[in-house]
Order: C-alpha cells, then structure tokens, then sequence
C-alpha cells in the first residue's frame, strides 16, 4: 500500500489559470478525490478501484498539467510500490508516454522502469506495445527522457519473452547510439540494455547486427567502474561463439589490451569479467598466444593468491584455456606459477578452482615430451591423494583428478610417482562409480600401470596387491566388464581386455596365474573374440586407435563461458570398427593364452 506523502498535484482550481481549460465536472471530482486521499494520509492502492479511477481521469484529460500530475504520481507511487498490476492500471500509463509534453512523458517512463523490475509487469507492458513509446522516447534530444526510457528497457530485456520483441522493434540501433552518449547515466542504461540482449546467441548475433561490438569496445576507454562492468560482461558473452571470437579478432586489435589493463588496474567485479572475457577469447588458438605475449599471464598470477573467491575462479579458468597452446607451455612454467597451481588443489576449497587448475596441469603435462620431473617434485601427486582419499571431494573433482591421472601415467618421468604413490588402492573403487567417464579414466590409469609390469618388478607386485581388493578389487571390475551377457559401454569392454593382456604379457608368474586362474575372465574373452559382433547397448565408440595402442583419453581440453560439448578433439569410430577391434583384441588374448599354455 502507498501511503501519501507531499502533496504532487499542482494547483486545481480555476480562478487563477487562464492558460487551462476549464475542469470538467469528472476531473474536479478526481482531484478532489485524490487530495482528500492526501489530506488523511491513509495507506492506499492506487492501482484499482477509486484511487485508480481517479488518476485514470487526470491522465485522460485534455489538460496539461492534468497530464502531469497523473504522470507525476504514478512514477512516486511506483517507485515505492512496484507490485504486479493489472493491464487496467497500466493503460494510463502508456497513454500518458505519448504525450508531446517532454515532462509528461519523463513521468510516465519513469513509472514504466519502476514497474519493471516486477517480472509480470516486464511481460505486460511489452504485450501491451509499451516498446513503441519508449523507442520513440529514446530518441528524444532530452537526457531524462532517454535516461529513464533507456532505462525501462533494461528492466524489460531482462525477460526471456521480451528479448526478441526488442530485438526485432528496432531498439538495437538507438540503444547502439545512446551508448556513445556523453551523459554517463545514458551511457550507463544503453550499456545495461546491450547486456541483457547477450544471453542467447540470436541476440548476441543481432546485436553484432546492430554495430555493437565497436561501440562496447571503445567504451573499455570509460573511467566509469558500472559502465566497465556492463562492457566487459556483455563482450564476455559475445566471444562464447567462434564466429563473434573471429570478429573480435579481425576487427578489434586494442581488445586484448584493454582487458588486460582492466585486470591489472580496476574494481573486483570489473576484474572479474575482464578475466572471463580473456578466458572465452583463449578458446581460440589465435588468442591463446595473443594473450600470453601481452602479459596476461602477468597479470593472471595476483589473481590466482587473491582472497576473493570469484577472481581466483576466473583467473584459475582463464590459466586453464591459455594452457591448451603448446607454445605457452615455457612461458607458463618459466613465470613461476606451477607451486601456485599445484597448492591451489587443495587450499582453494573451491570446486571450480580445483578443477580449472588440474586441467591447467594436465594440459601442461600432456603439450610435449620434455621432463616433468617438476611436477613431481612440486609435490603434485600428493596434494592429489589428499584430494581422492578426502570422502567430501565432489564427483566432479574426482573426476578430474581421475581424468588428470589417466594422462599424467603417460609420461616416463611421471609413471613411477603414481605407482609408488598409493592411487592404485584410490583408482580401484572408482571404477565402480556411476560415472562411465570417471570408470574409463580410473581403468585406463590402472591398465597403463599394468603395461608397465613387463619393466617394473615393483609394477607387478603392486599390483597383485590389488588384485581382489579393496572393493573387490582388479578381478572383480575386469570380470564386470568382460561379461557377455549383459551390455557393456565399449570403452570398458575394451580397456578391461587390454589391460588383461598387459597382465599376461607382464611376464610375472603371480600376475598371470591370477589371470589365468579366475573363473570367468578369460571364458568371457573367448566368447567374446568369437562373437563377430556385439550387442547394440555396447557401441558407442571404441577405446583404441587404428594400431590397437591404448587412446589417450584425454583431449586438450577449453572451454568458453558456456561451453556446450565436451574436450576439443574426440574421434568417433563406426560400430562396425568398435566390434572389429574388440573382436580382434580378445582373439590376441586367447593367442596369448594358448601360448603360456604350452
């Protein structure tokens, strides 16, 4: 309820305006009826019933200040009072928006943008041809009017439902226009206004449409922290799509720059955004080394022992994309940062830092062949057993951490950490796990591991320590995943047979009788090897490349601020190469074993 305050109308008797009409008998009664509300000062509704009534009069009436007083009370009241009303209550309103009188038409704007921020109210005044008026008025040469129409419609692109009605009025090019205006409160509603028409792509594809993107780009130059942060946010979510990202790229070269200042020299919030920006831009290669050469990773490196939550994130996922590029791999490394990142794994708290960080090393790790001895000796894999034996990590962090192993076991230098580390007791109850991706990843690091046992006699003993436990341990998934009655993913079909065939290829006396002894593993191969085909619940893609080696389950990995697939660099196979390849590794098993046989 509105509880009167100062007097708004303006005088009402008729003695003393010669410049007015007369009021009719119905306006006389309404500002009666509006005064004597005032005068005692009771808490009200003035969208319904007689109060409405009333200001519905004055706001309908041919004389001006009328005009002015309705105007001028529905913008006091609904800035004190912005419920959902009714399209009975909003009609005046819109009426009074068309006035020629520039004050008027302030007012009634004023009113809209207040009833705005309610979401029924968005969708109302868009359905009832609010955008129309307010176009209008945003052409206006008056700052106010553009100030508060500007503003309405900030308010109203934030409804889904209305982002593409504005999108197609024509409010694009003005709100472009009053962008560049020289009142920062003009620039300030244009900029939210262009933000808010940045979450879908259409929009944003509209908007580039509109000339947008140059003008966001010079507003970077602004001192104004607010107008920064809409800039920023708004060009963040421009460069989500590759094709904005090409755009950026060839049109707009002090982009980098820019952003790279603001990371270094600008409030939190703006910091932030300017960050993700850098981060959706490296997921191009282009502005991967862009990036890096301008001194980003400089100023990246504060933000990643900040005290602020939001900035390390960013930061952390920025590093992370920027760590894709071979090529900055040496200046990544050589700036300092890897007790930084490693450290982060489990002081962050974060899920989404440790997650950024262990991709941004494992893509440091897996970018080239040289020695990653650092790593190791940066205390890495202890910091990532405290994290897999901790119940409380999430899913996804395992997963990564998972994920991460599967690669890191690749490396010559790395492989011994692990093995001696303790993880084959952590990997083994996560194959287990309810996340197929998360089962591949622990089963691969487990099978690489296993084709180390021909070299390693620690290798062998370790794992003959795992064979049945804990959770059953190597026997029990191995058999899960070979049997042939059921419908199996055939990424651990296949990694289950490769990684039997490493065990009895390890030359271990121990590991191949654990083999060899169990009641089904090697049935289950042999069916399988005379199946010639698999069933239709299996084929999804295979595990293997086309010389039968083990696929790296891992692809470098980018993302961008909505990321919608998964690593860049998945190869599907046809089913019928899934079913060959697994046919013919499970007939190399049976070889294998008639020749141990002998």
């Amino acid at each position: 309820m509105f509880k009167p305050g100062e007097p708004w109308l303006l005088p009402h008797d008729n003695a003393n305006r010669e410049d007015e009409p007369l009021l009719a008998d119905k306006e006389r009664q309404a500002v009666n009826i509006l005064v004597d509300l005032f005068e005692r000062r009771a808490p009200v509704s003035f969208y319904e019933g007689e109060p409405l009534k009333a200001l519905a009069t004055l706001a309908y009436s041919d004389i001006n200040h009328l005009q002015l007083s309705a105007a001028t009370a529905f913008s006091e009241i609904s800035e004190m009072d912005a419920r959902p009303v009714s399209r009975e209550a909003l009609e005046p309103i819109l009426y009074l928006l068309q006035s020629p009188d520039i004050k008027v038409q302030h007012s009634a704007s004023a009113a809209l943008g207040n009833l705005a921020v309610n979401v029924e109210n968005k969708l109302l005044i868009v359905r009832m041809g609010g955008l129309e008026p307010l176009i209008r008025q945003m052409l206006s040469p008056n700052v106010d009017a553009q100030i508060n129409s500007v503003g309405c419609i900030t308010n109203l692109a934030t409804a889904d439902e209305n982002k593409m009605r504005i999108a197609k009025s024509g409010a694009l090019l003005p709100l472009t226009r009053l962008a560049r205006s020289r009142e920062i409160r003009v620039q300030r509603n244009a900029a939210g206004a262009l933000l808010n028409m940045t979450h879908s792509i259409e929009h944003r594809q509209q908007l580039i449409a509109a000339g947008a993107v140059p003008v966001l780009v010079e507003l970077l130059a602004s001192d104004d922290p607010e107008l920064q942060y809409y800039v920023t946010t708004a060009l963040s979510n421009i460069a989500v799509d590759e094709g904005s990202r090409q755009l950026l790229r060839d049109t707009q070269p002090t982009l980098v720059d820019a952003l790279i200042h603001f990371v270094q020299n600008s409030t939190i919030k703006v910091q932030c955004q300017a960050i993700l920006t850098l981060r959706n831009l490296a997921s191009d290669e282009e502005y991967q080394l862009q990036i890096i050469k301008a001194g980003g990773l400089d100023s990246l490196l504060p933000q990643l022992q900040s005290a602020y939550d939001p900035l390390v994130v960013s930061a952390s996922a920025c590093l992370r994309n920027l760590s894709i590029h071979p090529d900055n791999e040496e200046p990544i490394l050589n700036s300092g940062v890897l007790p930084l990142l490693v450290n982060l794994i489990t002081q962050s708290g974060n899920d989404e830092v440790q997650c950024h960080v262990i991709s941004a090393l494992r893509n440091l790790v897996a970018n080239n062949d040289a020695d990653k001895t650092p790593f190791a000796e940066a205390g890495l894999f202890e910091h990532m057993k405290l994290v897999l034996s901790d119940q409380r990590s999430s899913e996804v962090v395992v997963g990564e951490m998972a994920a991460a192993l599967s690669v890191f076991v690749l490396d010559d230098s790395l492989w011994p950490y692990i093995l001696s580390g303790g993880f084959l007791e952590l990997l083994v109850p996560l194959t287990r796990s309810h996340i197929v991706e998360l089962q591949y990843n622990a089963c691969a690091t487990i099978s690489s591991l296993a084709g180390k046992a021909s070299e390693s006699s620690d290798a062998c003993s370790r794992l003959a320590q795992v064979w049945d436990k804990p959770d059953g341990g190597m026997q029990s998934y191995l058999a899960a995943f070979l049997a042939v009655d059921e419908g199996m993913d055939p990424l651990l079909r296949s990694v289950a047979i490769w990684t039997v065939m490493m065990l009895l290829e390890s030359e271990s006396s121990d590991l191949v009788q654990l083999v060899l002894a169990h009641p089904s593993i090697i049935k289950n191969i042999d069916k399988i090897a005379q199946m010639g085909s698999l069933s239709e619940a299996d084929a999804r893609l295979s595990a293997y490349t086309s010389d039968g080696g083990l696929r790296n389950s891992r692809a470098f990995d980018g993302d961008a601020y909505n990321p919608e697939d998964g690593d860049l660099g998945d190869e599907n196979d046809d089913d019928d190469d899934i079913y060959q390849r697994l046919e013919s590794m499970a007939q190399d098993v049976v070889a294998l074993v008639q020749n141990l046989d002998r």
